[in-house]
């Protein structure tokens, strides 16, 4: 399979114009995947996804929910109780994402241990 992306001159704004670069961006960094993969069991609290996800803090984690309800893909309700009960759902948008996701996590998991074995193998060049 061949694919195309669109040139991007050094320094200009046109990469807002790529779809990938700009979607990929979003989605793209260490905690998004995770949190949106937690949601695919359900609508759930923050502090249960905090708990599923463990190693990201507590201010990334709101930080990252923010992020994709502004994207679309995680919708975000407050209950009003003492304390607030905040709950976060996918959005169809969010499964229509993960759909498309699901083949890279299976492949991730799939060749997980040949990829650390070939990190383990590599020899940087020596510089001149």
């Amino acid at each position: 399979m061949k694919m195309s992306l669109p040139p991007v001159q050094r320094g200009s704004d046109q990469a807002e114009l790529c779809p990938i670069r700009d979607v990929l961006d979003r989605i793209g960094d260490r905690w998004s995947l995770l949190v949106l993969l937690h949601l695919t069991q359900g609508t759930q609290r923050f502090s249960v996804l905090k708990r599923a996800v463990g190693d990201i803090s507590q201010r990334m984690l709101a930080q990252t929910l923010r992020t994709l309800e502004q994207e679309g893909f995680v919708t975000r309700q407050v209950h009003p109780s003492v304390p607030p009960k905040v709950e976060y759902t996918l959005t169809p948008l969010g499964h229509s994402l993960i759909e498309h996701l699901a083949p890279l996590v299976s492949w991730a998991e799939s060749h997980h241990q040949a990829i650390k074995m070939a990190r383990k193998a590599y020899v940087p060049p020596v510089s001149a």
